[in-house]
């Protein structure tokens, strides 16, 4: 993400955002091995891996066998996954080409539309015939960068370009911690938060890179509130008619669940 921003910041106001259409059910085995035999030569791990990817799947409780495509999921798919792209990674090189890869996610920086639409046209040809790889064009696109999203960051363009969490990662955000703390879930106070801790220690540790400060101010009140306040608890609040999630902001439920309570339970803030 710091590469991308530093290439907006240079100058490279448009983006080639590619997507390659269901790449992990589509990598060609032959050209994958073809690539990996460069580079390891005992023969025991070369068979090992040909069987990983041909272990097949299980398709109504029958495997079903496989001759394309690496496991999702798989330990050993990321890194087969780079192994086959590094190929894309240095024909961008030596077309002297700004761009940023995130396993199968790649932006490539120009900066004209023109320039972009020629590239697009180029490497999904490239693509096709050098590693046998669709590219989706209904996902890709040639456009500002500040429209699109890469890997759940988007892209703010003003004096200075700032990295910032996508409106869709937000969104996938609260609709988890929804989950995690739904009112039917019967979890323990305990429960909740140990669960909510691994939680947002990951998603923390992932958009640490945010350089929008009150986004995470925003989402740590957010939580706050969303905590799992029973409807018996809102109800005891002076009888109030208000539905439950503005009850949560009330003083007598500020003093029955301090911040300070999840705190002392281990609760991080984003």
């Amino acid at each position: 993400m710091i590469q991308a921003r530093e290439h907006i910041g240079a100058g490279y106001h448009w983006v080639v955002d590619l997507d390659l259409e269901k790449f992990f059910d589509r990598v060609n085995h032959d050209v994958l091995m073809s690539r990996i035999e460069k580079r390891v030569s005992d023969k025991r791990v070369l068979s090992l891996i040909r069987r990983f990817m041909n272990a097949g799947v299980m398709d109504a409780g029958l495997v079903r066998p496989v001759t394309e495509g690496t496991p999702q999921g798989g330990p050993l798919s990321p890194l087969l996954s780079n192994l086959l792209l590094d190929d894309l990674d240095k024909e961008l090189e030596k077309r002297g080409l700004k761009f940023v890869r995130y396993a199968d996610d790649c932006n490539v920086y120009v900066k004209s539309e023109r320039a972009d639409n020629r590239i697009m046209a180029g490497l999904t040809h490239w693509l096709s015939h050098k590693l046998k790889l669709k590219v989706n064009a209904k996902k890709s696109a040639v456009a500002r960068p500040e429209t699109r999203k890469f890997p759940g960051y988007s892209f703010i363009r003003g004096r200075k370009v700032w990295c910032v969490v996508s409106p869709e990662s937000i969104k996938r955000f609260k609709m988890r911690i929804r989950a995690l703390t739904g009112r039917n879930t019967g979890r323990s106070l305990e429960q909740l938060t140990r669960l909510l801790k691994r939680y947002l220690t990951g998603w923390k540790s992932y958009y640490g890179l945010n350089q929008r400060p009150s986004l995470m101010r925003e989402l740590n009140g957010w939580i706050r509130r969303s905590r799992g306040v029973s409807k018996d608890l809102a109800a005891q609040t002076a009888g109030s008619c208000h539905k439950e999630w503005r009850i949560s902001c009330s003083p007598a439920l500020n003093i029955a669940l301090p911040n300070n309570l999840f705190s002392r339970l281990g609760l991080p803030e984003v």
